[in-house]
């Protein structure tokens, strides 16, 4: 894969459109939003319409959750049977209370049997697809678990493995530890090791490659509502020192086509411009733009007042020199919640309970 870089699986956010928009800027790895493996081989409405993929789209790279190695090796299978994606990249890294709480997510590598197990399943059930592994640090750091569970999956057959350098209780705060993927690197040296956590440019990109050995990133945050990223991503791999600086005008015309993109993705105007709302602020980063105009453009109830109060932006107002840097969710947590019992015992293989996969589709 070249460049290598991967699009991290975000949820509300890596749908078909916005793969569409950055896959358009450079190459690289697009994954999809976080699937879960019940839902799916269920055959859930809402998730068989999340897998769907653009036309345009290769690599097709779906995100699988589970909790279940059975369950998770029937999703698999069902992948590679109908060939519903080319890559299946399984989420042990996210935090999210409503996740880890019935032991999915960041929360299952404690569980050193079930973890092994789940991938074991994944291999197994998807046949000649590729299929990694995304995790974290750990539960916190009394409870580390990246290089144990690096190792099983490499021994269980996983194609790589990627690192977000940060704890579940540390959620997005604090600052990523590119130590723990320099260490994963040299603990997993037999498959590609890829570093994720606070790569806000391209420059962070090539900085982490050079000062971890990792094969390459996964970029999360850092491309809110900044899809040119990958541009710039593709020319710093090829050692190209250029970047991306559009001004607000090719910024308003980004943000318009992709409200367009979502509202024929969904076929609903109405939905497309509320889904949209979030996205705003991420665009307008560092510009300067009025409350009243912001105001709008998040209230807006059609494309057509999206696109008039997106032409009231300055089109010659350059691109500022504080957008690039922390985006998004960026707070630390005090505690992770979990199952009862659930740090008791590391080797328990038991699985958590059907509930631990139900309406979190997307996360």
């Amino acid at each position: 894969m070249w460049p290598p870089v991967v699009l991290a699986p975000m949820a509300g956010i890596t749908s078909a459109p916005f793969r569409v928009l950055c896959r358009e800027q450079g190459g690289g790895l697009f994954v999809s939003e976080m699937i879960t493996t019940r839902a799916l081989v269920e055959r859930n409405a809402k998730t068989l319409k999340m897998i769907r993929f653009d036309p345009g789209e290769r690599t097709r790279s779906i995100q699988l959750y589970g909790v279940d190695p059975d369950v998770v090796g029937r999703a698999a299978r069902m992948v590679a049977d109908e060939g519903l994606a080319d890559h299946i990249d399984l989420n042990f890294g996210c935090p999210a209370p409503k996740v880890t709480r019935r032991g999915g997510g960041s929360a299952l590598p404690y569980k050193r049997k079930l973890f092994r197990a789940i991938v074991r399943a994944a291999v197994e059930g998807a046949g000649g697809l590729p299929v990694t592994v995304k995790m974290r640090k750990g539960i916190d750091d009394r409870h580390l678990t990246y290089l144990s569970a690096g190792r099983a999956a490499a021994e269980e057959g996983a194609s790589a493995v990627a690192l977000h350098g940060r704890t579940a209780v540390q959620h997005y705060g604090g600052v990523a530890d590119w130590e723990a993927v320099a260490r994963l690197k040299e603990a997993v040296p037999d498959i590609p090791v890829l570093g994720n956590g606070d790569i806000w440019c391209a420059d962070d990109a090539v900085r982490m490659m050079r000062e971890t050995g990792c094969d390459g990133v996964v970029v999360g945050r850092g491309c809110l509502g900044r899809p040119w990223l990958f541009g710039d991503l593709a020319r710093a791999m090829e050692g190209d020192a250029g970047r991306a600086r559009p001004g607000l005008g090719e910024v308003a015309a980004m943000m318009a086509r992709h409200a367009g993109l979502l509202a024929e993705w969904h076929g609903s105007e109405t939905q497309a411009v509320t889904e949209f709302r979030k996205h705003v602020g991420w665009y307008l980063k560092g510009f300067e733009v009025g409350g009243d105009v912001r105001r709008g453009l998040t209230t807006s109830l059609s494309l057509t007042e999206l696109r008039d109060r997106l032409a009231e932006l300055d089109p010659g107002q350059a691109w500022p020199a504080d957008a690039d840097g922390p985006r998004g969710k960026s707070s630390e947590r005090s505690h992770v919640h979990l199952p009862d019992g659930w740090l008791d015992d590391a080797d328990d293989c038991a699985v958590p309970g059907a509930a631990a996969e139900l309406d979190i589709s997307g996360g």
